[in-house]
């Protein structure tokens, strides 16, 4: 289950999932989007269903949980990749703004992971990895909002991977570093901000969508049984630099 995982990097980390096997449901607030992903996973050979959810919306996620139980069965891997941002000055961000971001970015990902933790509590079995960012560690300027929300993020994956534990059930996150979507490609390549990010990317580039998808299927996988609480940092460096010249 891919909750915002029909756009940038979680799409990567659906089509990801489905190449290595899973079957998978990557779901979103746009019909057409999760249409033309379901076609993708599909040619993967795998099995997947066309369902729409909004994750300020609890009753949505509760419905795609059924839906989604009543085709599968059960529910081993849950990636939750929907997130929103907004560039403005923290002291100009208007309270509206910043609930908005939490309670998507933050709320969103309780949400889906209260609905659907319960059943993978059941089962005794599981997989849960979240999106943080890099603005979880290190300050981004005029993301204010955003930056507390995946902090939030990160703090969230750590206490669940902590009461998960005992049933067999791990919880785990992903920080991308700098990767180009059609959402931010034009900033990263035409501003100063972006080529500050390289300067500050020992890789000196950044990050392709799906070099995420890796780590994913990593986390989601047996490979990673004694993995929990967890951020997987996918930086090409960043965190880990000081001075690059």
């Amino acid at each position: 289950m891919v909750v915002g995982g029909t756009t940038g990097l979680g799409r990567e980390i659906a089509l990801g999932l489905a190449r290595a096997g899973a079957d998978v449901v990557a779901t979103s607030r746009r019909s057409e989007q999760v249409e033309e992903v379901a076609a993708a996973i599909e040619a993967e050979g795998v099995r997947t269903l066309r369902l729409c959810c909004d994750v300020l919306q609890r009753e949505t996620l509760e419905a795609l949980h059924s839906s989604v139980l009543a085709e599968f069965g059960s529910v081993d891997i849950l990636v939750n990749a929907a997130g929103i941002t907004a560039r403005v000055a923290t002291v100009d961000c208007t309270e509206e703004t910043w609930r908005r971001i939490f309670d998507t970015n933050l709320t969103g990902t309780l949400r889906a992971c209260q609905i659907f933790g319960k059943t993978m509590l059941q089962q005794a079995r599981g997989s849960i990895i979240n999106i943080a960012s890099l603005s979880s560690f290190v300050a981004f300027h005029e993301v204010a909002a955003y930056g507390a929300s995946k902090a939030g993020v990160a703090a969230l994956t750590k206490s669940l991977a902590v009461e998960f534990a005992p049933n067999n059930i791990r919880v785990n996150g992903i920080a991308p570093g700098v990767f180009p979507t059609d959402l931010n490609r034009e900033l990263l390549y035409s501003t100063a901000r972006g080529r500050e990010e390289i300067l500050r990317t020992p890789m000196a580039r950044f990050g392709r969508l799906d070099e995420v998808a890796g780590a994913a299927v990593f986390l989601a996988s047996d490979a990673a049984s004694f993995v929990t609480g967890e951020i997987l940092t996918v930086d090409g460096g960043y965190l880990a630099s000081g001075v690059n010249q």
